[in-house]
Formats: C-alpha cells, structure tokens, sequence
C-alpha cells in the first residue's frame, strides 16, 4: 500500500504546528521587524499574496521558499477537557477573572507550545495566555476555565459565543480569494513583507487569533 496519502496528511499536520509555532514565537518576539497579518485574501499568484486587511489596506506578502499552510478550523467549548493545553486570548474585566476573546485548541503533540502568558495584539490591553488546563466549569453565564503555566495559575471566562479553534490539515489550495488568514511575517525596512507560514480558515470561519 503506498504511504504518500499518510505522508501528505502528516506534512499538513506539521505544517499547522508550524504555524501555530510561529504566532506563539511572534508573540514572544520583541523584533520590531516581526508582524501579523490578519485578513482575507485578495489573490494569490506564484509567490505573492495578497491581503485585505482587517484595517482595509492591502498587504502584499512575499511567501519564502518552502512555504507552509495550517488550518484553523472551529471548534466548541465543549472540546475543552483538563489536561488540555491552549491558547486563550483575554482581556481584564476590572474585578474578577479576564474574559476570554478567543480560544485556541492545541493538538496533544504540541502540549507546550509557547507556554507563558505575555501581552497580545488582538485588542488593546489584551494578552494571552498558552497554557494547561486544569479544570474547566460550566456556569450561567458560559464556562470558566482555570490554566497553569510555569508554576502560576490563571483564571478565564469563557462567555457563550467566544471564537473557539483548533488546528487541521490544509493545503495551498484552500487559499482561495476570500478566505480568511493570518500570517506571521517579518517586514524589511523598505515595508515589503516576507512569511514563511499562512495560517488559513477553513469552512469560512476566519481566524480569530
């Protein structure tokens, strides 16, 4: 029996660590040459991409070669389970826990990944946080999720309707005009942009992180 389907399918898979990597990586970099790009695209030709930003600018970005695609597709508040480990977007709510604004599922093979908490870009004052979870609570007003990382603990509200993703195989051609990305790049001091990875949505869900 031949191995390429498997092997194709493994490749997808890593392609989406790689990708999640990266924007764990971004967040942690402080280099004011590291950017993200969040949008949909507008056309993707050889290797060029070009982005319809969620600011409503055109990004035109440069794919390195040997470039990756992952897949982020949706997922449910009930997939979250203790021992889970995942990235949680949030933003302080005065008293009381932060509220989550975005969740991300990781595989079980990438447990780790970025563990810590540091500021985010998604909103002002908003951080995230990578993390194990620990114990997850359903509540009136949605669900409560309690996360360590590095010997701390923190706890998340998670309100009904929160974006909530997971990871999964994708390839080149579901870059299509109109789907949602985000891609984590460095700009070059004449304002051109390079990536090696696109993270892309997948069913027409657009990436929340």
């Amino acid at each position: 029996m031949s191995r390429k389907p498997h092997s194709r399918i493994l490749t997808a898979v890593a392609a989406g660590g790689l990708v999640a990597l990266g924007l764990s990586q971004a967040a942690e970099a402080q280099d004011s040459n590291r950017i993200r790009v969040r949008g949909a695209i507008e056309s993707l030709s050889g290797d060029q991409l070009v982005v319809k930003t969620r600011e409503g600018s055109d990004a035109t970005i440069t794919l390195k070669a040997g470039w990756k695609v992952g897949g982020i597709k949706k997922a449910s508040v009930e997939d979250i389970k203790p021992g889970d480990f995942v990235g949680v977007a949030s933003l302080p709510k005065g008293t009381g826990p932060d509220g989550a604004i975005e969740v991300l599922i990781f595989p079980a093979s990438m447990k780790g990944t970025g563990e810590g908490n540091r500021p985010w870009d998604a909103q002002p004052n908003s951080q995230m946080t990578n993390a194990t979870v620990s114990n997850a609570v359903k509540s009136v007003d949605g669900h409560t999720i309690t996360l360590t990382y590095q010997g701390k603990e923190k706890t998340i509200t998670i309100a009904d309707g929160t974006p909530i993703v997971t990871l999964a195989p994708a390839t080149k051609d579901d870059l299509k005009a109109g789907a949602g990305v985000i891609v984590t790049g460095e700009k070059a001091a004449d304002g051109s942009i390079s990536a090696s990875q696109v993270a892309v949505g997948l069913n027409g869900i657009t990436p929340p992180m």
